[in-house]
């Protein structure tokens, strides 16, 4: 959801340049997105149907210039995995704090997984990635 919602919010900006592209840590190669995702981010007008699962490579995160997790787990994974990559792997909210000078990612620094729930909690996760997605716009995280 995270990436379909980024690349929506620039192209509504009309920012370009930009590269947004998401990568799993245990994902199924090929996988299309969740039934679930699709409808909560259609009702935003926002099409990922076509999306397809790809497994996180040492060359997506070569290629990359800045990698956003979903949770502090899934950071410290990557970075176990990566270690030559710190400096530039963040937990989505953690990163979203670091450039509002908000601290408040100290009590709960996860995007909640809305794996296995209903739709409304699906509408939940996707308010929050959008809210800390606009944090990072607003102060020029992603150029």
């Amino acid at each position: 959801m995270a990436e379909g919602i980024l690349k929506s919010m620039l192209k509504e900006m009309k920012i370009e340049g930009i590269n947004v592209s998401s990568a799993g840590i245990s994902a199924f190669e090929g996988e299309a997105a969740n039934e679930k995702a699709i409808v909560t981010l259609n009702k935003k007008g926002i099409d990922i149907k076509n999306h397809r699962a790809r497994q996180l490579t040492r060359k997506i995160i070569n290629e990359s210039d800045l990698v956003l997790t979903m949770t502090e787990s899934h950071k410290k994974t990557i970075l176990n995995l990566f270690p030559e990559c710190t400096g530039k792997v963040y937990a989505l909210k953690e990163y979203a704090c670091i450039l509002s000078d908000d601290e408040s990612a100290g009590e709960n620094p996860d995007i909640a997984d809305p794996y296995g729930f209903g739709c409304d909690v699906y509408e939940i996760t996707a308010a929050e990635i959008e809210k800390q997605l606009k944090k990072i716009i607003a102060h020029g995280g992603v150029k």
